[in-house]
């Protein structure tokens, strides 16, 4: 009987009975009257046990929750239960959620008729990616009479892994595609074989520019040959990543990485339906993933497969590192979006000579963090002295964030300070602006 449990009602019936019982040694006259109230706790007590116990299980439940999980974002869960009682019954619904939560007193409560079927609904924000284990679901029932309860544990494990976010991928896509439409009349255009970038030599088609035939290959072949040039709608766009110490500061649950994760995946997409070629770089002490800029069918799950297995790394960043990661992976022409975070003037005097180099040989955009707390705190009216002393501290960290950015500004580094839950948004305006100006 393990799973019996006797409930706060009975407590008190009990209760009742104990303070009657030590009344009728003074008025004897309510004796009988407290064994026919005992008898009838009894009786009742007896009965609900038997309603709730006679059967092995009269309760199905199941839980449903999408393939994946989107990170930062609410992802919806939902119980159906179904009550095969003859009888109403009160239920305290209790789901074991995974231990990344920390949630140990998520209840919902409901009241099922008889073979009536329900179905509850909750939303989870996952913090970090990885697997979640969704254990089993313990039901706490009771009749009407409600003076003793049965646990019933069921449904089955889940596991749920939760990748970058999906959700924010497909919001933003709308979102770009309802802006790439103004932009199609005023964006350059380069017809195919005009292009600067060479892709293949095929065989010569009927409406090929003659200019572009390639005679050496042509007379290889006994057929007339020519060379193709990528369209200029095939431009890599690439995703490069600091998961250094410095982007593990969190920002409303989220850390730093996996604003930029999220970011990535975001810019990704759009660059692939946009049919660019999207790329991605993650780097830290030593280099992390390294994926070409492709437009291939995979090539969004091969990069969504690659952030979902980042993590941040306790040591500092190696800009000479990534230089030369950049020139052994990108050989030609790119946008280089590049998000970081800079905390101090030195540590981006040290990276600097690295950005302007790669910003010679590409279309280099920096994306670097607010630190929203610090301007929040900075904006707080003071009361103490000590507070005075932080608060003006606060404000000489933001200044130099600014002065950092306009730096880069001035050497020709396209650089964009944004808070992080508006990075995703910023990013997209970016790349949209550089499209609509033929930059890309």
């Amino acid at each position: 009987m393990q799973n019996l449990h006797l409930t706060q009602r009975f407590f008190i019936a009990l209760g009742i009975l104990i303070g009657l019982t030590g009344l009728c040694y003074a008025l004897e006259f309510l004796l009988p009257l407290v064994q026919i109230f005992a008898m009838i706790v009894g009786v009742l007590t007896l009965t609900e046990v038997i309603s709730l116990f006679g059967q092995k299980n009269r309760f199905e439940v199941a839980r449903e929750t999408g393939k994946l999980f989107s990170l930062g974002d609410e992802n919806p869960v939902v119980l159906t239960i179904r009550n095969a009682h003859s009888f109403r019954v009160n239920l305290s619904v209790y789901d074991e959620l995974p231990v990344q939560f920390q949630e140990r007193d998520f209840q919902m409560n409901l009241s099922l008729s008889p073979r009536e079927e329900r179905k509850l609904r909750y939303n989870l924000r996952p913090l970090t990616r990885g697997e979640y284990a969704f254990h089993q679901v313990n039901l706490i029932a009771t009749s009407q009479i409600g003076l003793v309860a049965r646990r019933h544990r069921l449904g089955e494990k889940t596991i749920v892994p939760v990748y970058p976010s999906i959700i924010q991928m497909k919001k933003y896509e709308l979102t770009a595609f309802a802006r790439i439409s103004t932009y199609e009349g005023i964006k350059k255009v380069r017809r195919l074989g005009h292009s600067y970038e060479f892709e293949k030599i095929k065989k010569y088609a009927e409406g090929d520019d003659i200019r572009s035939i390639n005679w050496k290959a042509t007379g290889r072949r006994n057929q007339l040959m020519v060379n193709q040039y990528e369209d200029e709608r095939a431009q890599q766009v690439y995703s490069i990543i600091d998961k250094s110490r410095s982007m593990r500061m969190p920002f409303n649950g989220l850390s730093l990485l996996d604003y930029s994760i999220n970011t990535s995946l975001v810019i990704s997409n759009i660059a692939l339906k946009k049919h660019d070629k999207a790329g991605l770089i993650t780097f830290s002490n030593k280099i992390g993933s390294t994926l070409k800029a492709e437009h291939s069918r995979n090539q969004l799950k091969k990069i969504l497969n690659a952030l979902y297995n980042e993590q941040e790394q306790p040591l500092e960043a190696n800009y000479d590192l990534l230089y030369r990661a950049v020139k052994n992976v990108i050989k030609s022409r790119s946008l280089i979006f590049l998000y970081l975070n800079f905390e101090s003037t030195y540590a981006m005097e040290r990276a600097l000579p690295i950005l302007k180099k790669i910003n010679h040989l590409h279309v280099l955009v920096v994306m670097i963090f607010e630190n929203t707390e610090l301007i929040e705190y900075s904006e707080k009216d003071v009361e103490f002295i000590q507070d005075i002393y932080t608060q003006t501290v606060a404000q000489k960290l933001i200044r130099e964030k600014k002065e950092m950015v306009n730096k880069l500004n001035k050497y020709g580094i396209q650089t964009i300070l944004t808070r992080p839950e508006d990075l995703s948004i910023n990013t997209v305006n970016k790349y949209l602006e550089l499209k609509s100006r033929g930059m890309i």
